[in-house]
């Protein structure tokens, strides 16, 4: 009786110290609780590497980073870059316009005048369709390493590589870029055009159409001002280069972290001397007297055609009949009035183009002599 009892006492207190078997999807849970904590032990030593390379100032900024949970990877685009290729857009948009002129070349002139809004338009369309609809970059954005990215739905916390990523514009996003750059455009290029040729600037002071006139003034200069705080915003973030891109949140990143830029600055020292030399003639030549230096160059000449008894006729000046004589003395060779009191007139030491003697005074054909200082 008493060994019943003690087996039965032993058999209750061996089954209360056996621990239970652990659930099958406990190393997946512990995984996930552990999770967080290797996160941001991760992230702190990351921010220890910073600190050391900071200096003193590594105590804030590692205080900073460990309060957001992960260090982000501030990204500046350039500038230059996004407004060039803003004026690329531009300038092919220009080119393709240009283009389909050309088409309607040999219909009625001014016919495709009335309907340039709905060309751009078109043109502005098919740019949007087959570039930004489709996720891809327009010409001008490609040439530069542009994209448009959705700044809202960019992760502060996420894990970030070269702080380049995030998901392109969505449906949304890219419907109301083509109503605010197609559309807008096209209903706003009309509305000018309508009441420029209705005339609503000059109608009665209270009239419906002088109102509409006035008030399509102020949201144009409205828009000016915008656009210009605008523009002044964006050179100091860099972000968002128009008003549309601000107000859609579609942000311009670069579409490869590592690709090389191709610089030829061939085409532009070539462009600027050639507008330097432009600019020297433009000044010179208006200071240069045209009969001087072809009586300079005259006597190094080899072509003594110009004495010939067929010339004598004619003015050697204007090479035409002169229709008042006059003699250039001494040399008695026939010039028009005109021409040869202006260019008396202009140089004291004004030589025959023929002959390159001084002209000392001028003669009548057939009359009486003028002396050059008259």
């Amino acid at each position: 009786m008493d060994r019943q009892t003690l087996a039965s006492s032993s058999s209750s207190t061996s089954g209360t110290s056996v621990n239970p078997p652990p659930p099958e999807d406990a190393w997946y849970t512990t995984y996930l609780k552990l999770l967080p904590q290797w996160e941001s032990v991760s992230s702190s030593s990351r921010v220890e590497n910073v600190c050391c390379a900071t200096g003193n100032g590594g105590y804030h900024f590692r205080k900073l980073m460990l309060a957001r949970n992960w260090v982000t990877i501030p990204i500046d685009i350039s500038r230059v870059n996004q407004i060039d290729a803003a004026r690329l857009d531009i300038e092919m948009s220009a080119m393709l316009k240009e283009q389909l002129v050309k088409v309607f070349s040999l219909m009625k002139p001014g016919m495709l005048f009335q309907y340039e809004p709905e060309l751009d338009a078109f043109l502005e369309f098919l740019i949007w369709r087959f570039s930004i609809w489709v996720d891809k970059p327009t010409p001008g954005n490609a040439l530069m390493n542009l994209r448009y990215r959705d700044e809202r739905a960019v992760e502060a916390r996420g894990k970030v590589r070269t702080g380049l990523e995030g998901p392109g514009l969505t449906i949304s996003q890219k419907v109301w870029y083509c109503i605010a750059t197609v559309g807008g455009q096209y209903i706003w290029a009309r509305l000018q055009s309508f009441s420029a040729f209705r005339r609503w600037g000059d109608t009665e002071q209270r009239s419906l159409a002088r109102r509409s006139w006035f008030l399509l003034q102020r949201i144009e200069g409205f828009y000016k001002a915008a656009s210009f705080g605008n523009l002044l915003v964006f050179l100091l973030t860099g972000r968002y280069r128009s008003l549309i891109e601000r107000a859609l949140r579609a942000r311009l990143v670069y579409g490869s972290p590592n690709m090389n830029r191709s610089v030829s600055f061939e085409y532009m020292n070539r462009q600027l001397v050639w507008n330097e030399f432009s600019e020297m003639l433009l000044l010179l030549l208006p200071l240069l007297n045209s009969s001087s230096v072809k009586n300079f160059l005259r006597p190094f000449s080899k072509d003594k055609s110009s004495n010939s008894e067929g010339d004598d006729a004619l003015c050697p000046i204007c090479r035409a009949t002169p229709t008042t004589p006059f003699l250039a003395l001494p040399c008695q060779h026939r010039y028009c009035y005109y021409c040869l009191r202006t260019r008396c007139s202009a140089t004291m030491a004004f030589r025959c183009s023929r002959c390159n003697e001084p002209v000392v005074a001028m003669q009548r054909y057939g009359g009486s002599v003028n002396n050059q200082s008259q």
